[in-house]
């Protein structure tokens, strides 16, 4: 295969630097540093334009593996609970759609399924007694990462058996803030080395759902086993989508039987462009399921880029006293956070020592955890994070037993410090560990999104209802932010 050097630095670009790219990507490796240049102009597509369209349509149900999907968005509900009258309370709510926290990330393919098809049953049920008409979105990785194809299989099925067959399924990964783009069918990561395609990322390599492929075409027929080949994914290249020629309307009327869209997206506006587009083709009868990252999921609901939380709200927000962060997340990023957090804020650091928990001295080391913690929050904030060296298991199947194993131990250690020491505030870091903390260890079934900590990453919450009504609580991804960014984030929560 043949590569190229592309510097992609200079005006438009999401990254900068060096990286050596194949030829067949297209512009990107075409053009180096100016492959802005030359595409279409930019489209105008301002947020009040879609939120104006929503007036009338279905409501978004948001299915999201983890926390980390409502980083981009403000003031809209989110549940940890699936129980009908839970998803009663979210759509009494005047927002044009909601968030529900399934976590199915970190469980096995059959839980995960079974899941989704409580949730999306409950859905339907709640929105049939209010007389509303739902859409739903599987919200998922803007690296790749998840349960795919099985769980919008699984919401086609259910779909299906509510008379109300899918007609396709629109891909769309793209995360903006985090210079997570899709052009020329290839999805690219921003890194510290420029634009980067997915397959060569580090999350490429996850344990449990990696993958080689970069162009999503070939990442569809990759994950579906062939079931769906190369050949079967429709791409709606930018220049269509920016262009004239009604190519995004006529792939949407023309979709049929499940096949797979996708769509090109460098800017948010191309994404409410198509948004606008599935509205209406969803007000002439078409029925998707949306596969997508954060980003699409703002546009849907007619939000824009928002400015992070002043610290004037902050100040409103937190208690007196320190915080507290739970650290899963075993990324590369997380982990120079976590150097840079150290060194700058120097935080109380007690370690989850992955060996004891997976070799059966989980609860003694928990008991050990907690009292550490519980102590040093009177004098400094305090870290509680999982060893570094991540440990494998002889399969993918192990390899997820042995994440929940952890994940549990260090949901359990902070419900218990929250309980000894009620912290200011809550920070979790890593997608499992957000959803974990959140439902076992903060109680917190019904929440606001209430905004960011930092431009369109880390959202903070307040809950509704629980144990944990006014504590904030702040989802954290683990593959997001620069070095500094945990700091960055710790440091405005403690008033520094």
């Amino acid at each position: 295969m043949e590569l190229r050097s592309v510097a992609v630095v200079g005006s438009g670009s999401p990254g900068g630097g060096m990286a050596q790219v194949p030829a067949e990507y297209g512009v990107v490796a075409a053009r180096g540093a100016d492959w802005a240049d030359g595409l279409p102009v930019p489209l105008d597509v301002p947020p009040e334009r879609v939120a104006a369209a929503l007036a009338g349509a279905r409501r978004l149900v948001v299915l999201d593996d983890d926390p980390t999907g409502t980083q981009t968005v403000r003031d809209v509900p989110v549940l940890t609970r699936w129980g009908v009258d839970d998803i009663a309370w979210a759509l009494e709510q005047d927002t044009p759609g909601f968030f529900v926290l399934t976590n199915t990330r970190s469980l096995s393919p059959e839980d995960a399924a079974q899941r989704n098809r409580e949730a999306a049953e409950a859905a339907l049920t709640a929105a049939a007694r209010a007389g509303v008409d739902l859409v739903f979105a599987s919200r998922s990785d803007s690296t790749l990462r998840g349960h795919f194809p099985l769980e919008t299989d699984v919401l086609s099925a259910v779909l299906a058996a509510h008379d109300e067959p899918v007609d396709g399924v629109l891909l769309s990964p793209a995360y903006i803030d985090a210079g997570r783009v899709t052009l020329d069918g290839v999805h690219w990561l921003r890194s510290p080395s420029g634009l980067t395609p997915a397959g060569e990322s580090e999350f490429a390599r996850d344990a449990t759902f990696g993958y080689r492929a970069s162009r999503l075409s070939d990442w569809v027929e990759e994950k579906t086993g062939g079931r769906i080949p190369r050949a079967g994914v429709r791409l709606v290249t930018l220049p269509e989508l920016r262009g004239s020629t009604g190519a995004l309307q006529q792939a949407l009327s023309s979709a049929r039987e499940g096949g797979v869209l996708v769509v090109d997206a460098v800017t948010d506006d191309d994404l409410r462009a198509t948004a606008l587009a599935v509205v209406e083709a969803e007000a002439a009868g078409i029925r998707l399921i949306y596969r997508v990252g954060p980003s699409f999921v703002r546009a849907r609901l007619g939000q824009g880029a928002h400015q992070p939380l002043t610290d004037s709200q902050l100040d409103e927000l937190t208690g007196d006293g320190h915080g507290l962060i739970a650290i899963g997340s075993h990324v590369g990023l997380t982990t120079r956070q976590l150097d840079r957090l150290a060194a700058r804020v120097d935080p109380a650091l007690i370690e989850v020592d992955v060996e004891r928990i997976v070799t059966g001295d989980a609860a003694s080391h928990v008991d050990e955890v907690v009292a550490r913690a519980a102590t040093a929050l009177s004098d400094a904030p305090v870290v509680v994070s999982t060893s570094r060296r991540l440990r494998l298991g002889a399969t993918a199947a192990d390899s997820l037993d042995v994440s929940r194993r952890v994940s549990a131990a260090l949901t359990e250690a902070v419900r218990r410090i929250v309980a000894a020491r009620r912290p200011a505030y809550v920070v979790a870091k890593g997608g499992i560990t957000s959803s974990d903390i959140a439902t076992h260890s903060l109680g917190i079934d019904r929440a606001m999104v209430r905004g960011s900590l930092l431009p369109g990453i880390v959202s903070l919450w307040q809950a509704e209802s629980g144990p944990s009504l006014g504590l904030p609580y702040v989802v954290f991804a683990g593959n997001v932010g620069d070095d500094d960014a945990l700091a960055d984030v710790v440091e405005r929560l403690e008033g520094r």
